[in-house]
Parts: structure tokens; C-alpha cells; sequence
């Protein structure tokens, strides 16, 4: 199957079973989102929501949690992982919102990712749920769909090298909702050690499922 072919089918299949994909993360602003996407870093978005309730009612904005020091932020996110890192990058980040950008979240990559704890691919996940830009966040879920539906090649190695390919073949439209459906088909059906391929509407043309020989 050719290239295009399989991001066709792979659209087409998404569209009709996930059309409104969206973000598990709880928030309600731009930076309530920037705010759990900094703490979900190897954490769920599970543990991430039962942590960030109190949290953002008691530092709904960037000038509030800008007051706080880390050791406060810290008794709020303890139960995530690295909760002493990630308090000082909220910290920080907060501070720099307000100091920099008049409190609001900016939108593009280069001043997002200059924030504290803030990397290219959270600076994607922000640029593409809150200002619907053509960005590919590549979590271990993206990386990992991407490579078994063959949507990548093998000498895509790197999270970037797999952003490249991926914006290369989506549509620019679709890339913030695709971010989506990847993401949530790997954390459901396409898991890492278990997938439940027979819950995949896609094994007629998953390459991962056909070179495994695999039979539902």
C-alpha cells in the first residue's frame, strides 16, 4: 500500500470512530492546559486531573501561582511524578507569563518553549489544542501508533523524526485533531505490551499486525 493510501484509510477510519476527538486533561483556560500538560510528563492524565482541582482553584492564573514559591506548589503535586521539578517549572513558568507576556500563554513555539519546563512537545500539545495550529505533539503513544500502522518508516528514530513525517502526509486541517486520535487509540486499543488488536478496525492494513503474523 502506498504512502498516501494508508493515511487515507487511517483518516477515514478515525473520522467515522473519533470525530471529536479531545484532550483528557481537565482545564478550562490556556493556562490551566499548559499548567497539566507541564505536570502530565510521565504522570497520567488520570492522576494529573484528581491533582489539579485544587490547585488551579487556589491559583487560577499565572499572577496567583507567580506568588507562590515551589515548596508551596509543591503540597498540591506531590503525588505526580518529579513533583520538586515541577514545582519550580510552574513556578517559573508563572513568573515568566507574567513578567514576559502580560500573563497570557503565548503562541507560538519559540516563546513557549523559552518557559520553564516547557519542551517541543508540549509547546505542540499547546499551539494545537488552544490555537488549532498545525503542530504534531509525539508523545510514546504517537511514536509508538505511528511505527505499527506504518504511517512512519523504520529510520524514524526521533519524536521530531516522527512529527516530520506526520505533518508531511496529514492535512494541515486534521493535524490537531489527529494528535488526538493517536493518542487515544495507543492508550486504549494499540497498547504497548498488550494491543487489543481485536478491537482495531485497522489490522487489514496495520503493519505491525501483519509482519506478527497475528489472527483475531
Amino acid at each position: 500500500m502506498k504512502t498516501k493510501d494508508r493515511f487515507a484509510a487511517i483518516i477515514d477510519y478515525f473520522q467515522q470512530t473519533m470525530p471529536m476527538a479531545k484532550s483528557e486533561l481537565d482545564y478550562t483556560t490556556p493556562f490551566e492546559l499548559l499548567v497539566a500538560v507541564i505536570l502530565s510528563a510521565q504522570c497520567t492524565d488520570k492522576r494529573i486531573n484528581q491533582v489539579t482541582p485544587p490547585l488551579f482553584k487556589d491559583f487560577p492564573t499565572p499572577q496567583a501561582m507567580a506568588e507562590a514559591t515551589p515548596d508551596i506548589i509543591y503540597k498540591y503535586i506531590r503525588s505526580v511524578s518529579y513533583p520538586n521539578n515541577k514545582a519550580r517549572h510552574l513556578v517559573g513558568m508563572a513568573r515568566m507569563l507574567v513578567d514576559s507576556y502580560g500573563g497570557e500563554v503565548p503562541s507560538t513555539g519559540e516563546e513557549l518553549e523559552k518557559l520553564p519546563g516547557v519542551g517541543r512537545k508540549t509547546a505542540n500539545v499547546i499551539q494545537a489544542v488552544i490555537f488549532q495550529k498545525a503542530r504534531m505533539a509525539v508523545d510514546t503513544h504517537v511514536f509508538r501508533v505511528s511505527h505499527r500502522l506504518g504511517l512512519v518508516g523504520k529510520t524514524c528514530t526521533t519524536p521530531l523524526s516522527v512529527e516530520i513525517q506526520l505533518t508531511k502526509h496529514l492535512p494541515e486541517e486534521i493535524i490537531p485533531l489527529a494528535h488526538h486520535w493517536l493518542i487515544l487509540h495507543g492508550r486504549y486499543v494499540c497498547q504497548s505490551r498488550t494491543p487489543h488488536c481485536e478491537k482495531c478496525g485497522l489490522t487489514g492494513i496495520c503493519k505491525h499486525f501483519s509482519s506478527k503474523g497475528l489472527q483475531i
